[in-house]
C-alpha cells in the first residue's frame, strides 16, 4: 500500500530518489578500482608535489643563477633556463598555477553552468532566455573564446580562470537542462506537484540528486579540457606572464631552445601529460560507476 509524506514529500513507492549517500557511495567505490585508484593516487601526488613547492624550492622560482641553459647537474636535475633559473623549480611551481586554476575555475563553472540549465524551474522565459545565451557561448570556438576573454580582461592568472569558466557554462547548462527536462515528466516528480510541493523542495530533493552524476563525470572531463585550454592561451601568449610559471607558458618559451635544451620543454610536458592522465582516469573510473548504477 502506497503511503503518502503529509510533510511535503512525494508517495514513497514512486519516489526514487537517490540521495547524497547513495552518490558519495558511488564515487569511493570509483576511487577503489584499479583506474580510479591510479588516477586519485597520481593526482594527489602532483597535488601535494604542488603543495610543497616552498619548501622543496626555498628560493622560489625566479631565482636567478650564473649559467643561463645549463645542462642537468646535482644542483639542477633538469638545467636551467634561458635566465639560469632552475627548470625542475619553475616547472613544480608551474603545476601550482595550473592546479590552483583546474580546482577553482571547473568548480565554479559546474555550478554557474548547472544553475542557469535549471532557472528553467522558476521561469519558463527565463530558462530559455539562458539557454539561448549558452548557444551563443557554444557558437564560439574555445580557443576564439578565450582569447576574446583575455583581450577583454587582460592576460593573467584571472582572465584564464575567467576563460576555462565561460567555455565551461554550455557543457553543464545543457546536460542539467536536458536532465530537468528528463526529470520532471518522472511520476515521482508529479505526484510532488499533484500534491502541491514548492517548487524548491521538488529541485532540491529529487530533481537535482537524480542530475548530479553527469554533472559530476563531466567536471571531470572538463578538468582535461581546461588544462589544454590553458596551455594554449599560455602558448600565444595570452596566459600566466612572466616571471610567474605555468607549464603552458614554460612550454611556450622552452620551444625556442628545444633544440639545445631539450629537457626545457620535457619537463612542463610531462608533467601537463601526467595531470592529463591523472584527470582521465578518474573521469573514466566515475563514468563507469554511474553508468553500473
Amino acid at each position: 500500500m502506497t503511503t503518502i509524506d503529509t510533510t511535503g514529500g512525494t508517495p514513497e513507492s514512486a519516489a526514487p530518489r537517490r540521495g547524497g549517500d547513495g552518490a558519495l557511495r558511488r564515487y569511493l567505490a570509483a576511487l577503489r578500482t584499479p583506474r580510479g585508484a591510479a588516477g586519485a593516487g597520481l593526482l594527489g601526488a602532483l597535488v601535494l608535489l604542488a603543495l610543497l613547492a616552498p619548501a622543496l624550492f626555498p628560493g622560489g622560482y625566479d631565482e636567478q643563477g650564473s649559467g643561463g641553459l645549463a645542462g642537468a647537474s646535482a644542483a639542477h636535475w633538469m638545467g636551467t633556463d634561458e635566465l639560469g633559473r632552475d627548470i625542475l623549480a619553475r616547472t613544480v611551481y608551474g603545476l601550482r598555477t595550473d592546479l590552483s586554476l583546474l580546482l577553482t575555475a571547473v568548480p565554479a563553472s559546474a555550478v554557474i553552468g548547472t544553475l542557469m540549465g535549471l532557472s528553467g524551474v522558476l521561469s519558463r522565459w527565463l530558462g530559455a532566455g539562458m539557454q539561448r545565451l549558452l548557444d551563443v557561448i557554444l557558437g564560439f570556438p574555445g580557443i576564439v573564446l578565450g582569447m576574446s576573454v583575455v583581450l577583454v580582461i587582460g592576460t593573467g592568472w584571472l582572465a584564464l580562470f575567467a576563460s576555462i569558466l565561460v567555455i565551461g557554462l554550455p557543457l553543464f547548462g545543457r546536460q542539467a537542462r536536458a536532465g530537468l527536462q528528463i526529470e520532471q515528466e518522472r511520476e515521482y516528480v508529479l505526484a510532488a506537484r499533484v500534491l502541491g510541493v514548492r517548487r524548491r523542495t521538488v529541485m532540491t530533493r529529487h530533481v537535482l540528486p537524480n542530475i548530479v552524476d553527469p554533472i559530476v563525470v563531466n567536471a571531470a572531463v572538463y578538468m582535461v579540457v581546461a588544462i589544454f585550454i590553458e596551455a594554449g592561451l599560455s602558448i600565444v601568449g595570452l596566459g600566466i606572464q612572466p616571471p610567474i610559471p605555468s607549464l603552458g607558458a614554460m612550454l611556450n618559451t622552452g620551444a625556442r631552445y628545444l633544440e639545445v635544451h631539450p629537457a626545457y620543454v620535457m619537463g612542463p610536458g610531462l608533467v601537463l601529460l601526467l595531470l592529463t592522465l591523472a584527470f582521465t582516469l578518474l573521469s573514466n573510473a566515475l563514468n563507469k560507476a554511474v553508468l553500473r548504477k
